[in-house]
């Protein structure tokens, strides 16, 4: 993890290629080389160790990043700066970051904090991008082909992990890199509760880019990922849940969901001399995904819903160097579709109950637009400001779903527009660094938030929601690093605060012996927090990094007797990550400990969802883990982890089963 780290880290999340130590946002990276060791099962589970961030996991298959107390629609996920959120994503944790291969990628980045200057609604929380393997078109000065084969086995998930990559091509010509995923989950053995029943899943994933070149100049990229879920389970909500502190059992018989998403895009992106157009990327894509759920109620109706979302957008990003000006500037267009449907089955008589739409409302459109610039000034030799803004506008059309009242067919449209800006001033004097600055974000409301039908927490569904405008957020930041040969060490500190904040809150009205919920524009509130970080060569092989998360959110929304102000669902406890690092040679070694502190500020809701969180909130928990590795020659290289060796019964806060105890993790890659 880096927090901090050297002009050779180049971040492309800000929408600029610059170095990391020249930024003025909050932002960690994790490398090549991280994830090659650390193996993650998911994308958010290897965010688990960067401060500011909460990972939840409604199922062993789903996982959820909050960053900063936000997550689902108000924290943003791009894949090499193409908008993953669609508009179907939910306000509270969704599984849909765990939806892409963490074997193609080659970077992660972080950017915590508000960014909708730059990428528009949903960028509150922080932007999470994701960077893909390139090809060796650039490494290899002639014709070139290699392969790389990686295994990865886990106790604590009886899982079988497979990789398979090639790279071929031409240096300096074009490259083509495919690989292939192969993923069996079995059942987590959890410590103090023993295996945990139907919480295994299967999945599969491809992934291909080809690299073009024309000249020393432009690049054209086309590049495609595809993954597959089956039956990943929902097994908190089913009778084969395994109590936790107190956590109860579902009445489900089965609850089941298949997921399938794909992203293709077409990118050029090249440079010119002209001051006004150092660089231009123009990116074309297209994603699609599909969500189909089974759900075997305990009182023998069947419901089978899905949905699908086909999205497609346009963007062009350019920059210029003016004098002592860098400026970003650019546009975004985009367009989603989304069908939905739900068929009810009573399995005793047999009946089948065609409904109106399904999770969310069926033969929708949402439209997204907006143009952005960002300029990076240098007012003195150790001063310069970075000022961001950017209009939006979002358009949304629901050609059909429930009346939340009559429960009868309506439609839906609306549209809304957008100013945001951030302003941000950067002290650096030797090895000191001091930024701080004020942004405004905003959230439109999707698809998901007006049209929504369902289950929502344990004991509520969830109607739809018509009279919805945008929440803005205001963000206050100040920062502190320092960098040496040997240390960096920093600390970030903010508050936000929510205004015209969708809350789900109670209707007053009972459906199908369950509290009818509904969205509504009716809270307002703060999340402040503070993050601290280390990273330090000890000298002698010896590196020690660490950082710690406090985090204090209110939220105020309306009742049946009045305002009541309480904490935000889900906030993040305490927390601490602490890794004493060892590495000589071609071999490495670390020791890791993470010290989370009991979650028991819990707000209405919280306590409501009793089947995840357990009565007096989550218990606190100490993780301990051992990890190695070795590599053997340049073909080779093994790694072994021993985690949790403390066996502690523990989940993340807000997770519908816990983690694996006591377990083993083994890794092998082989280059060719």
């Amino acid at each position: 993890m880096l927090e901090s780290a050297p002009g050779s880290i180049v971040i492309t999340g800000t929408r600029s290629n610059r170095e990391l130590e020249q930024e003025s946002y909050a932002i960690q990276v994790i490398d090549q080389e991280e994830l090659d060791r650390d193996l993650p099962r998911t994308v958010p589970e290897a965010l688990d160790q960067l401060s500011g961030v909460l990972v939840q996991k409604t199922a062993s298959g789903h996982g959820s990043p909050y960053i900063r107390g936000f997550t689902g629609n108000r924290t943003l996920l791009v894949v090499d700066g193409v908008r993953y959120n669609n508009a179907t994503f939910r306000d509270g944790a969704n599984e849909y970051f765990a939806q892409i291969d963490s074997f193609a990628l080659s970077q992660i980045e972080l950017i915590s904090g508000p960014s909708s200057a730059l990428y528009g609604s949903e960028a509150v929380g922080g932007v999470l991008n994701l960077a893909t393997r390139q090809t060796g078109i650039f490494d290899n000065p002639n014709g070139y082909v290699s392969g790389e084969q990686s295994v990865r086995v886990s106790r604590g998930d009886h899982s079988l992990v497979s990789r398979s990559a090639i790279d071929v091509g031409r240096g300096g010509a074009w490259g083509l890199r495919a690989g292939v995923t192969l993923r069996d989950y079995g059942d987590v053995r959890a410590a103090e509760l023993g295996t945990l029943p139907n919480t295994g899943y299967d999945e599969q994933a491809v992934d291909a880019r080809l690299d073009v070149a024309f000249g020393p100049d432009w690049l054209l990229t086309i590049n495609h990922q595809r993954l597959w879920q089956d039956d990943v389970p929902r097994t908190h909500s089913t009778i084969f849940a395994v109590p936790f502190e107190g956590t109860s059992i579902g009445s489900d018989l089965l609850r089941e969901k298949d997921h399938e998403r794909s992203l293709t895009y077409l990118k050029l992106r090249g440079g010119t001399e002209s001051p006004w157009l150092r660089s231009l990327e123009i990116t074309a894509s297209y994603q699609s995904r599909t969500e189909v759920e089974e759900r075997l109620r305990g009182d023998a109706l069947r419901i089978d819903q899905d949905f699908d979302s086909d999205l497609f957008a346009l963007s062009a990003v350019a920059t210029a160097e003016l004098g002592k000006t860098e400026l970003s500037y650019g546009m975004d267009l985009s367009r989603e579709n989304v069908d939905s449907e739900r068929s009810d089955t009573d399995t005793l008589s047999g009946t089948v109950t065609q409904r109106l739409q399904g999770p969310v409302g069926d033969d929708a459109r949402y439209d997204q637009a907006g143009l952005f610039v960002r300029a990076v000034h240098e007012l003195t030799p150790t001063l310069s400001f970075d000022a961001s803004l950017r209009g939006s506008l979002v358009d949304a059309r629901i050609g059909r779903f429930a009346d939340p009242v009559t429960g009868l067919p309506i439609t839906f449209a609306d549209d809304w527009s957008n100013l945001s800006g951030s302003l941000r001033l950067r002290w650096q004097r030797n090895q000191h660094t001091v930024w701080g600055g004020y942004s405004r974000s905003f959230r439109a409301p999707n698809i998901a938030d007006i049209s929504r039908f369902g289950r929502s927490r344990s004991s509520e569904v969830e109607v739809a929601s018509l009279d919805l405008v945008p929440e803005t957020f205001d963000t206050f930041e100040l920062g502190y690093r320092f960098q040496s040969d040997t240390v960096q060490v920093g600390a970030n500190a903010y508050t936000t605060s929510l205004n015209n904040y969708i809350a789900t809150l109670p209707t007053g009205q009972m459906r199908d012996g369950l509290t009818e919920v509904a969205k509504q524009n009716a809270a307002s509130g703060r999340i402040s927090g503070v993050e601290l970080w280390l990273d330090a060569d000890l000298g002698s092989g010896f590196a020690i990094d660490g950082n710690a998360t406090w985090l204090r959110g209110r939220l105020t929304a309306p009742t049946a007797t009045g305002l009541v102000e309480e904490p935000i669902s889900r906030i993040q406890p305490l927390t601490g990550n602490l890794a004493l690092k060892w590495e000589r040679n071609s071999l490495w070694a670390a020791t890791e400990l993470q010290v989370v502190a009991p979650a028991d500020e819990l707000s209405s809701g919280d306590l409501l969802d009793t089947q995840r969180i357990p009565p007096g909130g989550t218990p606190g928990y100490a993780l301990l883990n051992l990890r190695g590795g070795t590599e053997i020659g340049q073909s080779l290289a093994l790694t072994l982890s021993l985690n949790n060796l403390l066996d502690q019964a523990y989940r993340a806060h807000g997770s519908g089963s816990n983690e694996p105890g006591r377990h083993v993790i083994a890794g092998v890659r082989l280059q060719f």
